[in-house]
């Protein structure tokens, strides 16, 4: 975490913007006093990187019970419930 006082902040706007896209968190400061923090938007889920779906998708598969029985047998299953 960065911390820099309201002048710096105001002439480097762009720098911490920048800053702050990358992952980086920013206290802005009077007379020493931390007034506001710069942190990153939360990206919507459709933009988030396909690494993190990725995860998501392992940690789902993992808390699902084993099937006991065929990708076969199952669709056979849901096609005569119907």
């Amino acid at each position: 975490m960065r911390s820099v006082g309201l002048a710096e902040a105001k002439a480097q706007l762009s720098a911490l913007l920048d800053a702050v896209e990358m992952g980086d968190e920013v206290v802005i400061t009077r007379r020493g006093q931390p007034v506001a923090r710069l942190v990153r938007e939360a990206l919507p889920l459709a933009a988030e990187p396909a690494s993190s779906w990725v995860e998501r998708l392992r940690r789902f598969h993992h808390n699902q019970a084993p099937s006991t029985s065929s990708a076969v047998a199952l669709v056979r299953e849901l096609r005569d419930e119907e």
